[in-house]
């Protein structure tokens, strides 16, 4: 029953944070400056026609009005309609949105794998090339940008030495997509047992795989080497060590009483890596959400932009509270 409270007084706080995330993002695309009704009636429209059409789409109207009435469709589950594909948003995200998330997930994977290994051997000798290593890792992955990382993985591995697919989207042009069932297409392909799609799959995701990944790994590990750091040198792991108990579980206790504020820095990557994706996105011609946002933003197009900040503010908000969760699980205090 605590466990369940204290979820519920989290759930209270969700549609003011998304109500105040929507009017920030509504107020700061309105300001972006660009005519929708002149872009998609081109320069030979006669201003008749770009009122009408202003009229039609509501731009004449004052900015608050304008608000409500987005806020007005949205609680019906209308995102708006997306004038360069004529689509409902809330269609082209649920397809394109999967894409972005099979990216980020797989990406924050490879980074949580690299970040907690080299931080906690780093952890355990200070002083030994390991750590100096993770210290010029950690300087080097803070300050690259990812698509030029990005650019530099494509021309090594894909122009130089040949061993990745061309940066041309999911799958080879020669390749069936399967039917969609999750949207993550290495998962999607082997539901359809199609080994050659699941492989072509894995092929186009390893680069920007590794971009993301590499790139991210960099929080994870000084914040694992730091906490590590505090709790092998803290009473219980020195008292540990004393008695006799072998060094890998006292690591293990260590990590555990580490992991705190180590899922807080994942949690927290996890969400900017929704948004953190787009460059990415582009360069490798992914197809993803992020792509389809800044499509948006560049023709004036502000309904794929504010439907894709609200898909990925509920999906962070999501992952906050199954966080809180965990905190719950780790430390059940937490609900007194």
């Amino acid at each position: 029953m605590r466990v369940a409270r204290y979820l519920l007084q989290r759930l209270a706080f969700v549609l003011p944070q998304l109500l105040g995330i929507v009017l920030v993002s509504f107020l700061l695309l309105k300001s972006i400056p660009g005519d929708p009704a002149v872009l998609m009636l081109g320069p030979t429209a006669t201003p008749d026609a770009i009122a009408g059409l202003r009229a039609q789409m509501g731009l004449d109207k004052p900015l608050t009005s304008q608000f409500v009435l987005y806020v007005g469709h949205l609680l019906h589950g209308d995102l708006g309609t997306s004038w360069q594909t004529t689509r409902p948003v809330l269609d082209d995200l649920l397809q394109r949105f999967p894409a972005t998330l099979e990216l980020v997930t797989f990406s924050l994977i490879l980074a949580i794998a690299v970040g907690l290994s080299l931080g906690t051997l780093s952890a355990l000798r200070p002083h030994g090339w390991v750590a100096r290593a993770v210290d010029l890792y950690g300087l080097a992955a803070g300050a690259l940008p990812d698509f030029w990382f990005a650019l530099v993985l494509i021309f090594v591995f894909y122009s130089a030495a040949h061993w990745a697919p061309a940066p041309l989207g999911r799958l080879d042009i020669s390749v069936i997509a399967p039917a969609t069932i999750t949207g993550f297409l290495t998962i999607d392909t082997l539901l359809a047992g199609d080994l050659e799609a699941f492989r072509s799959a894995v092929a186009h995701l390893v680069l920007p795989v590794l971009t993301l990944g590499l790139i991210n790994a960099g929080p994870i590990m000084k914040m694992t080497q730091s906490t590590m750091q505090k709790m092998l040198a803290a009473d219980a792991s020195r008292y540990e060590a004393l008695c006799g108990i072998p060094e890998r579980l006292v690591v293990r206790h260590a990590l555990r009483n580490a992991l705190p504020p180590i899922i807080t820095i994942i949690s927290v990557l996890y969400g900017y890596l929704i948004g953190g994706a787009v460059l990415v996105e582009i360069v490798f011609s992914w197809g993803g959400a992020g792509q389809y946002a800044v499509q948006g933003v560049l023709n004036s197009d502000i309904y794929p932009v504010l439907g894709f900040v609200l898909f990925s503010a509920v999906f962070s908000l999501v992952v906050y509270i199954i966080v809180d969760l965990v905190y719950v699980l780790l430390d059940p205090r937490l609900t007194h």
